[in-house]
């Protein structure tokens, strides 16, 4: 068993509160409707996050990962009908064989609330976590709404990221997605959690152009790092032509990149919506850091959501978030995000 501080009294109490949101308002998963919670004790989040279902889900049928067959896990899974819940709580990645995880479950009509790479964040990070955890329907649900409309009939993002850097992406954009907590309407009833982000992508990958300052990436290990300051990305027909004041490690992103796509595609462009991350308050999981509040990009010709005729989903391998400063974003000319805070 590992060592590791172990988070205040308080911040169980804190995750109790929206583990409890969470079920009811976001997943509407009844407490007397059968669940079955998966979790290892291996990191100070996982063990409150667990304990936090515990007390949400008092019924539900609870396994941990490294102390029982595998086997035992997927005949728990199959005891369930569709609408009922499977909770997830990972200190890594959980592995089961060939199956997975969430596409098998989703398949099988479950819903599904993930915590994966939870060992990435301990002390202050993880208290950072546990305050992404709390879910505010009326915001994430009417502003992600409005951003969704919004995005859907514009014809231009124009981006400002200080010192003179603009980006532009030219629309028409593709259907924007939301990940806001609300499933009405939705296939799949679930995903990975802390949730708050809505993002589209240019449906002319050429049609993204201008500069853009980055203060965070990840990198190779899929961490964030932040460089000791930021870099400008000069992009020109949706693809990255130069970065200034770049790292090493920067380098090193692009270098992968190019080694197996041969450039470097601008794709997704992302609407960060959760407001306990900021750029002072930033956690190292780069799936967790991508729901901050305010723009980040992907780099790389990889993105599952949207097909494209030029875009070969086989040989597309990269898919690289990247977080700008973000000063002001329009669109059509009308201001939508100033001083931390979406304004749709």
């Amino acid at each position: 068993m590992p060592e590791f501080e172990p988070l205040p009294a308080a911040a169980l109490a804190d995750a109790a509160t929206h583990v409890r949101a969470i079920l009811a308002e976001a997943v509407e998963h009844p407490a007397a409707r059968p669940a079955v919670l998966v979790s290892d004790a291996r990191s100070p989040l996982s063990i409150v996050l667990t304990e936090a279902y515990r007390r949400a889900l008092p019924d539900a049928r609870h396994l941990d990962f490294d102390n029982v067959p595998q086997a035992e896990i997927l005949t728990a899974f199959a005891t369930l009908s569709a609408g009922d819940l499977v909770v997830l709580i990972q200190s890594s990645n959980f592995r089961l064989e060939a199956f997975r995880i969430r596409v098998e479950l989703f398949k099988r009509g479950l819903k599904v609330i993930e915590h994966p790479h939870l060992e990435r964040m301990q002390g202050p990070e993880a208290l950072l976590y546990i305050d992404a955890l709390a879910y505010d329907p009326a915001y994430y649900r009417g502003v992600g709404h409005a951003l969704r409309d919004r995005i859907d009939a514009a014809g231009e993002c124009a981006i400002e990221s200080g010192a003179g850097a603009r980006l532009v992406f030219t629309g028409p954009f593709e259907a924007t997605k939301l990940n806001v907590g609300d499933y009405r309407g939705m296939q799949n009833v679930g995903g990975q959690f802390p949730i708050g982000e809505v993002f589209t992508e240019a449906r002319d990958p050429e049609a993204v152009n201008g500069r853009a300052r980055i203060f965070v990436f990840a990198d190779i290990d899929f961490m964030a790092n932040r460089p000791p300051q930021p870099i400008t990305l000069v992009i020109e027909k949706g693809r990255v032509a130069d970065a200034l004041d770049s790292t090493p490690e920067f380098e090193r992103v692009l270098a992968n990149i190019r080694a197996d796509e041969g450039e470097v595609w601008i794709r997704e462009l992302g609407f960060g919506m959760n407001r306990a991350f900021a750029p002072d308050r930033i956690v190292r999981d780069i799936g967790t850091l991508e729901r901050m509040c305010g723009i980040h990009l992907s780099l790389g010709a990889k993105h599952a959501v949207y097909k494209k005729p030029a875009f070969n989903r086989r040989e597309a391998r990269h898919h690289v978030d990247v977080f700008l400063i973000t000063e002001e974003v329009r669109l059509d000319g009308q201001r939508i995000f100033q001083t931390g805070q979406w304004i749709p």
